[in-house]
Order: structure tokens, then sequence, then C-alpha cells
């Protein structure tokens, strides 16, 4: 009995593993919006790291999350690190490479509760006064990864996670857009005030001789 209980138990560790290794290599979420408010003032938002407290999805489940910056402060070379509780767990991320109103290519490091990397992508088109913000994550899938797809949806969860970051980004963007100060416009010329330049020579007609000593 006790063999033929081993034998199915060998049968379907065999069968699942069969079955993970079906699964794709890499998961690619992907999610979008449409932000009223122009490339520059997204782009401010996505380029530097410590902006990301404004919209991250993630920051509000750890308020209480550790937080480095190293390297530049925004652009190519930027890092942070943060460590929080289960919620959020202990990561990396370094910006690649940016191009101003245009997009923002990220590494993510996983460190804990399990380790991975993948890429990140904000990418920023124009699109009438606004603009189309798609953010994008391409992540390598090894077996434990595969094995935890089979029982969750990864577009779902993550994608979940994306459409609340994007909103809270749209909502930061286009606050900071009303809130931005206008150019106040150069002031006319006052007609009835007169030109500095006659302010400052001498009353009289300037072509006068001096007035002749009395005594």
């Amino acid at each position: 009995m006790l063999k033929k209980i081993l034998i199915v138990l060998a049968v379907l560790i065999v069968g699942f593993v069969a079955l993970v290794a079906t699964r794709p290599d890499v998961t690619t979420v992907e999610r979008s919006v449409v932000v009223d408010a122009p490339p520059t003032v997204v782009f401010d938002y996505v380029n530097d790291f410590r902006q990301w407290a404004a919209w991250s999805p993630w920051d509000a489940l750890d308020p209480e999350q550790k937080k480095t910056f190293e390297g530049p402060e925004t652009g190519k070379g930027a890092i942070t690190t943060w460590s929080g509780n289960d919620k959020v767990g202990k990561g990396k991320m370094t910006i690649l490479e940016s191009k101003p109103g245009a997009f923002v290519r990220i590494e993510l490091e996983f460190i804990e509760p399990w380790a991975s990397k993948n890429e990140t992508t904000f990418t920023l088109t124009p699109e009438g006064d606004g603009t189309k913000v798609v953010w994008s994550s391409t992540f390598e899938n090894n077996f434990m990864s595969k094995a935890f797809g089979l029982f969750v949806d990864m577009d779902s969860m993550i994608g979940g996670d994306f459409e609340k970051g994007l909103a809270s980004l749209k909502a930061a963007a286009e606050k900071s857009k009303v809130a931005a100060p206008m150019a106040a416009p150069a002031a006319a010329p006052d007609a009835g005030m007169a030109d500095p330049a006659d302010a400052a020579a001498p009353a009289g007609d300037a072509g006068a001789a001096p007035a002749a000593d009395a005594g």
C-alpha cells in the first residue's frame, strides 16, 4: 500500500513540475492613464525617487519603511533602497536611462521576501493637452514564480497596484499643474512716466549755457 502511495505521489510531483515548466519565462504587466498635465510635469514625478512618496502605491503600505537615496538626485544613476514590513519587503531601484519628458527606465531589484530582478519603464506621450503614461514591467520567471503563477493571476495582482499608482500620479501631476504659478506679463511702459534718462538729466534746456554770475 505504501509503495502505491509513493508511486502516486511521484507521478503527481512529476506532473506538477512538467506543468510548471510550461509556464512562460517572462511576464509583462502594463497599465496606462491619460494625465491632464504636460509631459514635463509628469516626468519630474517619475524621474526623482524622492517624488515617488506622492504617488507610489507601495509607500502607503508601510509609512514607517526606511529609505535611502544615493547618486544623483534625478535621472540616470539615481538609486533608492527601501526596507519595511512584510507587505513592502526590501529592495532597490536604479534609474538606468531617462529622457526628459519622454521616458524613464528603471532596474527594480527585490531582495526580500524573495529575490528577483526586472525592468520597469514609464513612457510619456503627448496626447492633446495632456500626457499618456504607460507603466510597464517585465518579470523573469524562475521555477517558484512560475509555480506561484498557477494559483495567482500576476497580471491582476500587480496590475492592480499599477492602476492605483497611476491614479495617484495623475492626481499629483494635475494638482501640481494647477498650483504652478503663472508668469506675470511684463508691464507696459506708462505713457505718463518720464523716461529714466530724462529723469537723470538736469532741469532746464540741456543745451543752455550756465547763467552768468550776478556779481
